[in-house]
């Protein structure tokens, strides 16, 4: 029996150290699109603000697009860190909606590179493309589950569908970041929201989103 050569395993602490790099190297690489854009951040820069040489960073990420991919699903984790989609209660879920805006107004630049990618990827050729595809479908299959949840509790308002419902609510978060973007004060992203889905949400409790927003703003009330 011819025994079959195994590949040496790397030790336990190696791979840590090297999921360590990548999750650092990440998180550079946002700060840099955030900062600069996709096609005008460098590989330079992210690697620099790492510690390592770009060559480094060509190890984990062979290329800038799958880089960019990388980062994109890297912010969809801790995005769903804050909304959960799984929740019985669908009320809850679109609070989780409501506290990401209010988490995401204090990131401008996160919230420019999402905008200004969304409208580019919309070409084919765009490397994120695919991924803006099936995001949208995600969020819209996820959100409609959660309406379709209030509706069979009987909290949705009357005549309200959830797959419209849904289609209106990614529509109207995706248009206030526009609108905060080229002016802070024309809209509150998380209050605004919050004010949309007690339109179509029996016993939303806009209040008690308040008092967390406001806590989480600062505001000692």
């Amino acid at each position: 029996m011819t025994e079959t050569t195994r590949t040496p395993r790397k030790p336990r602490g190696e791979y840590a150290k090297s999921e360590a790099t990548r999750q650092a190297i990440l998180d550079a690489a946002l700060e840099v699109f955030a900062e600069s854009g996709f096609r005008a951040g460098s590989l330079r820069e992210i690697a620099q603000r790492v510690g390592m040489s770009e060559a480094g960073l060509l190890h984990h990420f062979p290329r800038k697009s799958a880089l960019l991919l990388a980062v994109l699903d890297h912010r969809d984790e801790a995005a769903r860190a804050v909304v959960d989609f799984d929740l019985t209660d669908g009320a809850a879920t679109l609070q989780g909606l409501v506290e990401l805006a209010a988490i995401n107004a204090s990131m401008p630049g996160v919230v420019e590179l999402f905008c200004t990618l969304s409208a580019e990827a919309t070409s084919p050729t765009h490397p994120a493309h695919e991924y803006f595809q099936n995001r949208y479908i995600y969020v819209r299959t996820r959100l409609t589950d959660a309406f379709e949840r209030l509706r069979v509790a009987g909290r949705l308002v009357e005549g309200v569908d959830p797959a419209r419902a849904a289609v209106a609510t990614t529509a109207l978060m995706d248009g206030l970041q526009v609108q905060w973007l080229l002016d802070p004060s024309s809209t509150d992203m998380a209050h605004d929201l919050a004010a949309h889905f007690r339109l179509l949400v029996r016993g939303f409790d806009l209040q008690a989103l308040e008092d967390v927003l406001d806590l989480q703003a600062g505001d000692p009330r």
